[in-house]
C-alpha cells in the first residue's frame, strides 16, 4: 500500500477515537451531581443525628487519629489522619506501649476479646452504630453492632459528673448542644480498653471531650480532645469523618458466642484469653 494511503487510512481510524476520548470528560462533567441532602431536624429545629422517623440507616466508617508509619498495617494504603503520631504528646511509657502494640499487630486488643469500645474506638465499631436521641428521657443512646454489641448512655439533663465514679469501660458521659454540634464530656474510664483502632493508650485520669456535627444528611464530623496527664504531656485533638448507610438496620451480634477473633491474630493473640471469665 502506498505510504500516502496508509497515512490517510490511519487518520480516518485514529481521529474518531481521539475525538471520542476527548469527549469523555465532557460527558462525565455533564452528569448532574448527586444532590446533597440537608441535615434532618426535629420539629423544634434541633439536629437529628440519626434517621428521620420514616427512614432507617446506620452510621459507620470512621478513621484513624494519627498517621503511624510504625503501624503493623502501614503498607496497606494511605492512612489519612489530621496529624502524625510524632506530634501526639505521648509520655515515654505511653509511646513505648503504643509501639509494642503495633509490633504485635494489635494482637492484645480488648475489642477482639468482646470488651466495650470506648472513646474514638466506639465510632469505628464493625457494622456500624445507631444514635437514639430520646428527649423524653433526657438521654442519647449509642448502640453498636459489632464487638460486644453494647450501648453507651449520654446524659442530657444538665447534671454534672457524679463524684467518686467507679472507673468503667465507657466512663460517664454528659452532653449538651452548641448550635448544631453535640458536645460530649466523659470521665471515669478504666484502663482495660483501648481508645482507638490506632491502639492509643490512656490512663484513668483521662478527660475526653467529643464533638459530633452532622454537616449534611450523610456526613458526620467527629472531633475529639484528649486531656490525660497520666499518659500525655499536653492535651491534643484529632478526629475523622463518618458516613451514613441508608436502609441498614441493627442486627443481633453475639461476640462472646464462638469468638474467633483471637485466632485471627498473631503472637499473644493466639494464646487462650481468660479475661472474659474474670473481668465483668
Amino acid at each position: 500500500m502506498p505510504k500516502r494511503l496508509i497515512v490517510v487510512f490511519a487518520t480516518i481510524i485514529v481521529a474518531p477515537v481521539l475525538l471520542s476520548l476527548a469527549a469523555v470528560p465532557a460527558i462525565q462533567n455533564a452528569r448532574p451531581a448527586r444532590p446533597v441532602r440537608p441535615v434532618p431536624r426535629w420539629p423544634d429545629g434541633r439536629v437529628n443525628l440519626n434517621s428521620p422517623p420514616d427512614q432507617k440507616g446506620l452510621w459507620g466508617g470512621g478513621g484513624r487519629l494519627a498517621v503511624n508509619p510504625g503501624s503493623y498495617d502501614a503498607d496497606r494504603g494511605p492512612q489519612a489522619a489530621p496529624l502524625h503520631i510524632d506530634n501526639v504528646p505521648l509520655q515515654p511509657w505511653a509511646r513505648a506501649l503504643l509501639d509494642y502494640r503495633h509490633f504485635n499487630a494489635l494482637a492484645d486488643e480488648p475489642y477482639t476479646r468482646c470488651k466495650p469500645p470506648a472513646g474514638p474506638r466506639e465510632w469505628t465499631t464493625a457494622y456500624g452504630f445507631e444514635i437514639l436521641d430520646m428527649p423524653e428521657l433526657q438521654r442519647i443512646f449509642v448502640v453498636h453492632i459489632g464487638g460486644p454489641h453494647t450501648f453507651r448512655i449520654i446524659y442530657m439533663d444538665g447534671q454534672p459528673h457524679p463524684k467518686d465514679l467507679q472507673p468503667s469501660y465507657f466512663g460517664h458521659s454528659v452532653g449538651h448542644w452548641e448550635g448544631d454540634t453535640l458536645v460530649i464530656d466523659t470521665v471515669g474510664f478504666n484502663e482495660r480498653t483501648w481508645m482507638s483502632r490506632d491502639a492509643i493508650p490512656h490512663a484513668e485520669q483521662l478527660h475526653l471531650v467529643e464533638r459530633l456535627t452532622r454537616t449534611d444528611f450523610a456526613t458526620l464530623k467527629y472531633e475529639v480532645t484528649f486531656d490525660d496527664p497520666g499518659a500525655y504531656t499536653a492535651p491534643w485533638t484529632s478526629g475523622f469523618t463518618m458516613r451514613w448507610t441508608e436502609g441498614a438496620e441493627l442486627f443481633e451480634y453475639v461476640c462472646q458466642d464462638n469468638n474467633h477473633g483471637p485466632e485471627l491474630m498473631i503472637g499473644a493473640g493466639k494464646s487462650v484469653d481468660r479475661s472474659s471469665t474474670i473481668v465483668p
